[in-house]
């Protein structure tokens, strides 16, 4: 994969966007790009270019990128977006996630226990399309359901760093790659606050995640969207117009992918009836 990978290698690093590594993963052609942190819209419009250009450098080199979460492929692995997170004290610029004796600051044990108290309904941001929901498996490295953890790669929130670390910070597993940048964050930061608002508590960690009694992600883009329609925190952040413009728009996408018949109706049914 190397004239392809170094390809793109050379044209994000013409375009100045801040890559970090590139790294080969489990599926057929599946590969994962990580960048340097960054503050606030910088990393959505980092995510935007990013997957703009991958596609069209791609496109002109003979390839087909896609950021599809599940293609239909052989021996296909779903591909996930893991969002890392950290807040930064206004006043001493230190990162407000870190603690001297803990793993994690009550700051962001709050922040944290947000994002497991709105992750249904968030995730018709994180997660906005209908393939998407096939990723959230157990035992498949992606989390299924509302649980957070140290260094465990089968929970939604994972907890990285330690006591004195100023590196500390929380790596959210549920998102997909084809979400839209500015409401997958924007969801993260209006659920995060709410927990530091409320001081949530986020519960022991799960040693055992697909074991664990906890909420469970959705199994659907409709499941989400209906979460949706009752959160009012994520409805007071993105204000009531949006959210009913959003849930109408995704919901004719379901409608639309209902009406259509699939190749397993017809493998199901056509012989057999």
């Amino acid at each position: 994969m190397d004239p392809i990978l170094e390809i793109l290698r050379s044209n994000i690093a013409d375009l100045v966007l801040p890559l970090r590594s590139i790294e080969v993963e489990f599926g057929p052609s599946q590969v994962e790009f990580t960048f340097r942190t960054a503050t606030g819209l910088e990393s959505a419009d980092t995510m935007m270019l990013f997957r703009s250009a991958v596609k069209q450098v791609a496109q002109r080199h003979g390839f087909h990128a896609t950021f599809m979460c599940r293609p239909k492929l052989p021996n296909v692995m779903s591909s996930g977006w893991h969002l890392h997170q950290s807040l930064k004290d206004r006043k001493t610029h230190a990162n407000a996630f870190m603690d001297p004796t803990e793993t994690l600051s009550a700051v962001g044990q709050h922040y944290m226990a947000g994002l497991l108290e709105h992750a249904r309904a968030a995730a018709s941001f994180s997660t906005p399309t209908l393939n998407g929901y096939k990723r959230y498996r157990p035992f498949s490295l992606a989390p299924d359901r509302a649980v957070w953890g140290r260094d465990n790669r089968g929970v939604m929130v994972r907890v990285l760093g330690g006591p004195g670390d100023p590196a500390t910070h929380l790596e959210n597993r549920v998102g997909e790659p084809a979400a839209n940048p500015y409401l997958y964050m924007a969801s993260q930061v209006a659920s995060g606050l709410d927990g530091i608002r409320r001081q949530l508590d986020p519960g022991p960690s799960a040693d055992t995640p697909y074991d664990t009694k906890a909420p469970l992600l959705p199994r659907s883009l409709g499941e989400a969207l209906e979460a949706l329609r009752g959160d009012q925190v994520l409805r007071a952040a993105f204000g009531d117009f949006f959210v009913d413009y959003y849930l109408k728009l995704k919901q004719a996408e379901i409608d639309r992918f209902a009406a259509d018949v699939s190749d397993w109706e017809q493998r199901e049914y056509f012989s057999l009836f």
